[in-house]
């Protein structure tokens, strides 16, 4: 099959297009055929090998043919004898390692089936980002109806998903977001909408339940001062680099008011949730651009850029 794998860190220049083995099955397995899949942050910081840590994990001091990618819609090929959730030709959707492929294999119980109403393109733009909005707000952050909640970054991969939740949730939301995305925040359903470039949220006077930060645009000093007594702020950033990460976890013990970093969890019923709300029209992935599967490279570099609204889709098959 062909994969795009990486062979060392650092630009889109150390991925290729290359024909590896297809992954075989085992008795709790299910062999997908990728027909699109995404890009998520974590691409771009496996491949530039930083935060270090990642490495450790990938390959080190370099990987070694590494297959990037977590996100997958398809059509189910095989299934292992145990497996009786799924058969072969379901359609289905979820956050999986390897996903830069012709194949996947996944555990039977990361997979749900693809929301009817969606395309494979559009299927695929849900699954890292669907989950980390929807795990924060709903799990971490434990959103109740009527509770004011801010979404900075609004419109980017997870913050789209995140206006959209919080919504569903029965939540006030404000999302925070450049000039240009000001109408597509709106439109997603946020109550109001705040353009950064014209006014700093954490000065103007009003409070929140909860601050979804997807920026790492403010200090957490800062962003408490938009919080009401009992508020909290849900950390989710990798544009501020390890010091943001490092700074949350260091911080979090000493200020109550700062919630722990979260990485979202696949599993069948996350993904039946994230189906759930699709299928009733609460939910609908925004999508930036579609690049074909050999553009893959391509698709990273405009993705590191950091102006992508919503998500970027590559088609496989």
């Amino acid at each position: 099959m062909k994969a795009i794998v990486q062979n060392g860190y650092g630009s889109p220049d150390v991925l290729a297009l290359k024909e590896v083995a297809k992954p075989e099955i085992k008795n709790d397995q299910v062999l997908v055929r990728v027909h699109a899949t995404s890009i998520n942050a974590g691409d771009y910081f496996t491949m530039r090998g930083s935060p270090w840590l990642v490495r450790f994990s990938v390959g080190f001091p370099r990987p070694k043919d590494y297959i990037l990618g977590w996100d997958i819609a398809g059509r189910v090929e095989a299934v292992g004898s145990a497996v009786t959730q799924f058969k072969p030709g379901d359609a289905v959707f979820s956050a999986i390692n390897g996903a830069f492929a012709d194949y996947v294999v996944a555990a039977a119980g990361k997979l749900a089936l693809k929301p009817a109403n969606l395309s494979f393109e559009q299927a695929a733009a849900v699954p890292t980002a669907g989950l980390t909005a929807l795990q924060g707000l709903r799990d971490e952050g434990k959103v109740q109806p009527g509770q004011k909640v801010l979404i900075n970054g609004a419109s980017g991969g997870v913050g789209t998903f995140a206006v959209q939740i919080a919504k569903a949730l029965g939540a006030e939301v404000t999302g925070v977001c450049s000039t240009r995305n000001v109408e597509l925040v709106r439109s997603l359903g946020a109550d109001h909408v705040i353009d950064y470039t014209r006014e700093d949220f954490t000065r103007g006077g009003r409070r929140y339940d909860l601050i979804l930060d997807n920026a790492a645009s403010h200090s957490f000093g800062d962003l408490k001062r938009a919080l009401t007594p009992q508020g909290v702020i849900l950390p989710n950033s990798g544009h501020g680099g390890m010091g943001y990460v490092i700074k949350s976890f260091a911080l979090a013990p000493f200020m109550r008011q700062l919630g722990r970093m979260y990485a979202a969890q696949s599993s069948s019923a996350n993904m039946k949730a994230l189906a759930e709300l699709i299928e009733a029209g609460k939910v609908t992935p925004v999508i930036d651009r579609a690049y074909p599967f050999d553009q893959i490279p391509a698709a990273l570099g405009y993705a590191v850029q950091g102006h992508a609204r919503g998500k970027i889709v590559i088609t496989v098959a």
